[in-house]
């Protein structure tokens, strides 16, 4: 693997048994350039996540909860309007949104060449197929992409009535590059969420989709273990069992096992936890 450093443009060679992808949005970028055919079929759709931001203490002092809408039809699951409060470095903000941002980038800093370039022959009947296919999804970003401040407010007043336009300014809050891949069927099929894309004779793998947060990577490094280093995983099994106790069990069918669990997880945590005797009449 030859790495650059970006600031000196000095490289280096450097071998490894297993290399991890864990670019984000590039991570499809770096599978394409080490040629792996697993990786053939992929294409990603970046989408920006635009917030409206209100930093008033007159109006975020009496938020505190994260509220939900429902998405327009058609939209994906992560359209969902939401009115949140965010605490950074002791100052209190609400945000409303998300709305569609229009970006080529992969990345938030990445390159307004990252769309292009990554297209390749293999990949351009997926990107067409899905484009086709979700119609829907293309006139919601249009309409997004195409709507006025004023009708922007309209929507954050379904949740604040007496939203004042002073109070809130628009902020590109991240980058998401969505999964998009071939499809027997339907020749390519847009995915939400995450997907982990290894090479078969596990030497490299990498995480592509969405940025998995806490609930998702835990599972998605469990998945990369067993199909990366599946002669190890015995050997490694008492080790994941001491840190996570409860893999392999279905918590919806072991209620005792459930409960001891979020006890435990409580109590690491400093919360306050209720257990089913708490309810018991």
């Amino acid at each position: 693997m030859r790495i650059r450093n970006r600031h000196n443009r000095a490289e280096t060679t450097t071998r490894a048994r297993f290399v991890f992808v864990g670019a984000g949005g590039w991570a499809l970028k770096l599978l394409h350039k080490a040629r792996i055919p697993d990786a053939r079929g992929y294409a990603l759709l970046p989408i920006s996540g635009r917030f409206l931001r209100c930093d008033n203490p007159d109006v975020t002092d009496r938020h505190d909860a994260k509220v939900y809408g429902k998405a327009p039809i058609g939209a994906p699951p992560m359209s969902m309007p939401h009115l949140d409060t965010r605490v950074v470095d002791g100052s209190r903000s609400i945000l409303f949104g998300p709305y569609a941002g229009s970006s080529p980038k992969f990345l938030k800093n990445g390159s307004v060449l990252d769309l292009p370039r990554s297209i390749r022959a293999h990949n351009v009947t997926p990107l067409i197929a899905m484009a086709k296919d979700n119609l829907a999804l293309v006139r919601l970003l249009v309409t997004e992409l195409t709507a006025s401040k004023s009708k922007k407010l309209k929507a954050l007043r379904e949740f604040v009535p007496t939203a004042n336009p002073q109070d809130w300014s628009m902020i590109t809050a991240g980058q998401r590059a969505q999964i998009v891949k071939k499809d027997p069927d339907r020749g390519g099929v847009l995915q939400f969420g995450t997907e982990v894309v290894a090479a078969q004779d596990g030497t490299i793998a990498a995480v592509l989709g969405a940025s998995p947060g806490a609930s998702t990577a835990v599972p998605i490094m469990l998945e990369l273990l067993d199909r990366c280093f599946p002669e190890h995983r015995h050997q490694w099994a008492p080790a994941l069992l001491e840190m996570i106790p409860t893999l392999g069990v279905s918590l919806s069918c072991n209620p005792a096992l459930a409960e001891r669990t979020m006890m435990t997880t409580a109590r690491t945590l400093h919360l306050s936890a209720s257990t089913s005797s708490d309810s018991t009449p």
